[in-house]
């Protein structure tokens, strides 16, 4: 196994065991074991188990934003684009539901609570969906609301309704998704 495979190996055996089982429940061992790694090994490519969490948030990241901007309409209006993300949004998160598994346990954790701090409080939450809220605002297009409450307006009750999906609780299927993203928009547009 070459570097690059036994690092990529790392990152989707601690993918799929913190998205099933937690933080706490993806011991760095059992990764090791998963990875058909040693547990130094690990240690050779990331600096602590935390390190790791937060590369891996960091590529997963890229991946959905990644999703969200392809087939980006740029020169349409921003409801469209408003409405293109969301969709982009549900349709990632269905498409790969480790993925929207881990980032949600990593939004809540203090892992994700630290980065988002640092990030807005340090100014580096310059991405094309805060760029969209960022130009809606200065256009009087939404709600005359702190930009975070914007944004947990419109993508808070998408995460709830994926949630929902994979837990089996509802079933979203295309109008299902069309009407949400439409009501999300509802909520934060003037």
């Amino acid at each position: 196994m070459t570097t690059t495979d036994k690092r990529r190996e790392i990152l989707h055996s601690a993918l799929k065991l913190i998205a099933l089982n937690g933080f706490q429940g993806a011991p760095t061992a059992l990764i090791a074991s998963r990875a058909n790694v040693g547990a130094g090994t690990i240690y050779c490519y990331f600096e602590s188990k935390d390190v790791l969490i937060q590369t891996l948030y960091e590529e997963l990241e890229i991946r959905m934003l990644a999703a969200l901007t392809k087939g980006y309409p740029g020169t349409q209006p921003l409801r469209e684009r408003f409405i293109h993300v969301g969709k982009s949004f549900v349709r990632y998160c269905l498409a790969v539901p480790m993925d929207f598994r881990f980032l949600e346990q990593f939004h809540n954790s203090p892992h994700g609570a630290a980065y988002r701090r640092d990030r807005i409080l340090g100014g580096k939450d310059q991405d094309i969906i805060h760029e969209l809220f960022e130009k809606a605002q200065k256009e009087q297009l939404i709600k005359d609301l702190p930009k975070m409450i914007l944004m947990n307006l419109f993508f808070g009750p998408l995460l709830c309704v994926v949630r929902d999906h994979v837990l089996g609780f509802a079933t979203l299927d295309e109008p299902t998704i069309d009407r949400t993203v439409d009501a999300c928009w509802d909520a934060i547009r003037r």
